[in-house]
């Protein structure tokens, strides 16, 4: 009886936390929907809904007598401008309005067709959530964003082959939505393929002919655009902007923007594309015969925009249904695939990578790699995979009794004892150090302000005595190898020593990585406020005190030059001074964690040098550096109150190592073939 009770109470938890939970994803989803209508609404009239004006503007070009391509503005089908053009006669202000909604309810439809498409049996959580976590992330996604402010069609392909293939019974109008998609958009024919060698051969053959039934329609009412378009411009691969720029992500903008170009180009990328149709066709065969028919859809819409002569930004949604692929073995491995494709759909490439030039082949194709390692290289697993609803748990420690009993602890999560997935822990730190950047160059405040705030803490330091930034500013200058020191110190080693504490934690102390790493976000994300809050103007920028810029050298004060870092760098974010802040982290972490003396004396070197540095070169006020410690502690802080002390009570049977853990893994595999 009382384990039937406490069984009853653990459900109704549990119904009660996936309820919660449920009612925030629909909230978030509506408050996207509100706010990227009311983007595209509020927007001036010509800057919103632009292709949409191009089409069936007062002077669109399915108004202009002529061809529809003889400005190269309409990209689209004969078919689709055969479609539009009722909507061009009789076009009006409010046609925006009905347009913004009706691809809102495009997006919603789209959303709920994938997550009742999820592969059975599906967890009833799985059920619960899918919805408005689907319809959130497409909101999110820069197709669906460039849809709505542009007044693109590029969602209702997609929508009819999800119908046509997920949802709509009887496999004639299954193939006739495939086949009014692929009149509008010609790769979607790339599904009757897989219609065919699924079974569904009447589909097929219905989606086929329906396609070549509309175009013949088009080509007998426009014979002369359908000409233009079909033959003079190959299917118009030569339409819309230079297929070379970034916005083409096909194999074949990939290959020109690798400098291939004529007879070579088109020779390297029929080969490629061929290769890329029979391995991606042939996997997604593969997973729609094992039941998850919607990963099967993705991985051949992924193959449309590899091989597609011209696969614009807004055609991309394939490569985000793709997500619903299960990768990985280990329960904290599972989330590193549908991370990696989250962020590639809705954040630009020079987010997700730094400007290398090694690294720019992948940061300007970053969507056609996603697509292609959906279609041809992704491990996803199969239904009949042990691993695929079970995988290996993660083990987690228990968390120590609280140092201080009156602290009341929030731990919102536990504390894992294995080291993070690398490639999601460094994608992450990317991401995260890119958003930083972005919001700290958007706190510029007025220099007017800035100032202000600067006389304010001049005056508190000179009331406190510690004013001493131009006498130390003075004194180093006249000393010039001081001078030098401090200025390489101050320019080297402000990322190079966190980072390097961070992967030696990775590697040899896992479970205190986290506890490092959270922290130091922590305090970097309260820095931010500080900066947005109140800006600051150093030393260097404020007129008639004689602070001398040691490391960029003599400025004019109305318009300084700090070379490339001019136009990204905030220079007024003084206050905290993460200069300090950071090195602060880097001395109390080591002095925590190193197990000899020399290491800890050593570590408070670093802090030491540049506090040292940053009063010097004019960089900071003293009391910036007491703000970059108070936002360190603030962030040990609240580590410590929501995921407890650093110490851990580990299991007796606890993985101590990465090796451990694969050796562990490969044991369970056996197991389960046995």
């Amino acid at each position: 009886m009382a384990n039937a009770e406490h069984s009853v109470r653990g459900s109704a938890t549990a119904d009660s936390r996936i309820g919660a939970a449920r009612a925030a994803l629909w909230l978030f989803a509506a408050v996207l929907a509100v706010r990227q209508t009311a983007a595209v609404l509020t927007s001036p009239p010509g800057e919103r809904l632009t292709d949409l004006g191009t089409w069936i503007g007062e002077n669109g070009v399915l108004h202009v007598p002529g061809s529809l391509y003889d400005e190269g503005r309409f990209t689209g089908t004969p078919f689709a401008g055969l479609v539009l053009k009722p909507l061009a006669r009789s076009a009006e202000q409010s046609l925006g309005v009905a347009w913004t909604f009706g691809t809102l309810l495009l997006v919603v439809a789209l959303g709920l067709v994938a997550a009742r498409a999820l592969p059975i049996p599906v967890s009833r959580r799985s059920t619960l959530l899918a919805a408005p976590v689907a319809i959130s992330l497409l909101m999110l996604s820069l197709p669906v964003r460039n849809s709505f402010h542009l007044g693109q069609t590029s969602i209702i392909p997609v929508l009819l082959v999800l119908l046509g293939c997920l949802a709509v019974r009887g496999e004639r109008p299954a193939g006739l939505l495939i086949g009014i998609g692929a009149a509008l958009q010609p790769t979607v024919l790339l599904f009757a393929p897989l219609l065919w060698f699924t079974g569904r051969r009447r589909a097929a053959v219905t989606a086929a002919g329906s396609f070549a039934a509309l175009s013949a329609l088009a080509w007998a009412a426009m014979p002369g655009d359908s000409w233009a378009y079909w033959v003079h411009h190959v299917a118009g691969a030569g339409l819309g902007e230079s297929p070379d720029s970034l916005a083409n992500q096909s194999l074949h903008g990939a290959l020109l923007r690798f400098g291939l170009e004529g007879p070579l180009e088109i020779a390297v990328f029929s080969l490629l594309a061929a290769a890329v149709v029979f391995f991606g066709l042939r996997r997604a065969v593969r997973y729609a015969q094992d039941g998850q028919l919607l990963l099967a859809v993705a991985l051949t819409g992924c193959v449309a925009v590899a091989v597609s002569p011209t696969a614009w930004q807004h055609q991309l949604l394939w490569v985000l249904l793709a997500v619903v692929g299960r990768v990985g073995r280990r329960a904290c491995d599972r989330m590193l695939w549908p991370v990696l494709v989250v962020l590639a759909i809705t954040l630009p490439g020079k987010m997700l990578l730094p400007n290398l030039t090694v690294l720019h082949p992948v940061r300007d194709n970053v969507l056609l790699v996603a697509a292609l390692a959906a279609a041809c290289a992704v491990p996803f697993l199969g239904l009949d995979s042990p691993y695929f609803r079970r995988p290996v748990p993660t083990e987690y420690a228990a968390p120590a009794p609280a140092r201080w009993a009156r602290v009341p602890l929030l731990p919102f999560w536990r504390r894992v004892l294995s080291r993070p997935n690398l490639l999601l822990e460094l994608l992450v730190i990317r991401v995260g150090y890119s958003v930083y950047s972005h919001i700290r160059a958007a706190a510029t405040g007025s220099v007017g302000a800035a100032e202000e705030h600067a006389r304010q803490i001049h005056s508190v330091e000179g009331a406190l005595g510690i004013d001493i930034e131009h006498w130390v500013n003075q004194a180093v200058v006249r000393t010039e190898w001081l001078e030098a020191f401090f200025n390489f110190y101050y320019t080297s080693f402000h990322f190079v020593v966190p980072l390097s504490i961070l992967g030696v934690l990775y590697v040899r102390r896992p479970s205190d990585y986290r506890w490092a790493r959270a922290s130091l976000a922590f305090a970097t994300v309260l820095a931010l406020l500080g900066f947005w809050l109140y800006p600051l103007a150093p030393p260097r920028l404020m007129p008639g005190m004689g602070f001398i810029d040691t490391v960029h050298g003599p400025q004019d004060l109305a318009n300084p030059d700090y070379g490339a870092m001019t136009a990204v760098t905030n220079q007024y974010a003084a206050m905290p001074s993460l200069h300090f802040g950071w090195s602060l982290w880097c001395g109390l972490v080591v002095l925590v964690l190193a197990p000899k003396l020399w290491m800890k004396l050593l570590a408070l070197l670093h802090p030491l040098f540049t506090v040292c540095a940053i009063v010097a070169t004019a960089n900071h006020w003293v009391l910036d550096a007491a703000g970059g410690a108070a936002v360190v502690g603030a962030g040990f802080g609240l580590t410590y109150l929501l995921a407890g002390r650093r110490k851990l009570l580990i299991p007796a049977r606890s993985v101590p190592s990465a090796r451990s853990a694969d050796a562990a893994d490969d044991k369970e595999t056996a197991a389960a073939r046995v």
